[in-house]
């Protein structure tokens, strides 16, 4: 099924690099909801992840002409999304240092997630563990497991080379098994 959602995708993005709106508007309902996940979890704040997308998704069309392998689509639009990202981050850099200066300074703890495995389905303390993770291991992740894209295609989407991405895949995996399990080597 998974195989079948891709060759829709790219005949979309072909139809769509020829001009058909139409293509278009379904290649965004069929893509939108996967960078709009990406953005947010790179962001952290939904709202800040649909500016993004919807800045994103004007370069996607502006440069979807120039795009030479449709197949390519997931991960240059990913890399689109990713560099809106780190824009808007880069521009909030000192006012998120000084929220997390004034969250320690009040000592709240960021980490109460541990009861919230509790009841959850493996799914979803899958998912809380990967949004327990710092936000370049998260990305690497869910492109990795959950787009279900190849190495090559994570660094391309993450805009970072193929080495940092399979570090980032270790480091990620071992602080997940540390989440999920905790201390015990069940």
């Amino acid at each position: 099924m998974r195989r079948a959602s891709r060759i829709l995708e790219d005949y979309l993005v072909a139809s769509a690099r020829l001009g058909d709106r139409t293509a278009f508007t379904r290649l965004v309902e069929l893509r939108g909801p996967r960078l709009l996940s990406h953005a947010t979890r790179l962001l952290g704040n939904r709202e800040e992840a649909r500016d993004a997308v919807q800045e994103a998704w004007v370069d996607i069309f502006r440069g979807l002409r120039a795009l030479r392998d449709p197949m390519s689509f997931p991960a240059w639009s990913m890399r689109i999304v990713t560099r809106k990202c780190g824009r808007l981050i880069d521009g909030k850099a000192s006012r998120r240092r000084l929220a997390q200066e004034l969250t320690l300074e009040a000592g709240t703890a960021l980490e109460d997630g541990a009861g919230d495995f509790v009841d959850a389905s493996d799914a979803t303390k899958v998912r809380a563990a990967i949004d327990a993770l710092p936000p370049g291991h998260a990305a690497t992740i869910a492109l990795f497991y959950l787009e279900d894209m190849s190495v090559v295609e994570v660094a391309i989407a993450l805009d970072v080379p193929v080495g940092t991405i399979k570090t980032r895949l270790m480091h990620a995996r071992s602080k997940l098994k540390h989440i999920l399990t905790g201390d015990s080597d069940e």
